[in-house]
């Protein structure tokens, strides 16, 4: 059974601040169910938009992780992942975004496809 969504959120954010990083919630979705966006700011100026993986990449073996895909990965402007973000919105707007700048790599917090 997977956790939801408000758990998830809330798990992500505490752990990133414990390895003494930045987080904050900037978009709250559905609590149980709401697909989750990550955007991992880099300290050299790069963003990267994770949003959920394709569901033909979970593994039958692990089917309550939560597995995130890279969907945009820009330097400076952030125009593109606002893009795809608003196109998300037209689509379910019942979904979640998380802004995390990590001390370490953003893969020791997340599963990344």
């Amino acid at each position: 059974m997977r956790v939801t969504s408000d758990l998830f959120v809330a798990s992500l954010t505490r752990r990133v601040f414990a390895e003494g990083g930045y987080a904050a919630v900037l978009r709250r979705g559905a609590r149980e169910a709401g697909a989750v966006f990550v955007i991992a700011r880099g300290r050299d100026g790069t963003a990267t938009l994770l949003g959920p993986a394709a569901q033909t990449d979970y593994d039958a073996a692990k089917p309550s992780e939560r597995l995130f895909s890279q969907v945009v990965e820009c330097q400076g402007d952030d125009g593109p992942i606002d893009e795809r973000l608003q196109l998300e919105e037209r689509f379910d707007p019942d979904f979640w975004v998380v802004e995390i700048e990590p001390a370490g790599r953003t893969e020791d917090l997340i599963t990344i496809r």
